[in-house]
């Protein structure tokens, strides 16, 4: 995930996941399109996950795709960096 961004001259600063889904929560300038960073991230991953364990994803698969075809996108307008992380990390933890 950090290579992507890096690619596409961003930085990932949080990261983690549930079982059915990933936050990410990511530090982007004006001019990158965030349908084709997210596009890139699904797909390498997807790849990556692909090659290293084969036989455990075909289970998660969604038809032929690994990741669902839609995404959430918010901004933080503004919160601080600590206030979304802190989120992010509670987001992680069942109910």
């Amino acid at each position: 995930m950090r290579s992507v961004c890096a690619d596409f001259e961003t930085e990932l600063v949080e990261f983690n996941g549930e079982r059915d889904h990933v936050h990410l929560l990511v530090h982007y300038p004006p001019k990158v399109a965030i349908s084709k960073l997210v596009g890139s991230l699904k797909g390498v991953s997807a790849r990556r996950l692909r090659q290293e364990y084969p036989d455990h994803i075909r289970k998660y698969l969604w038809g032929a795709h690994f990741w669902s075809p839609s995404y959430f996108a918010a901004s933080s307008g503004g919160a601080p960096l600590s206030v979304i992380k802190e989120y992010l990390e509670q987001q992680k933890r069942p109910s």
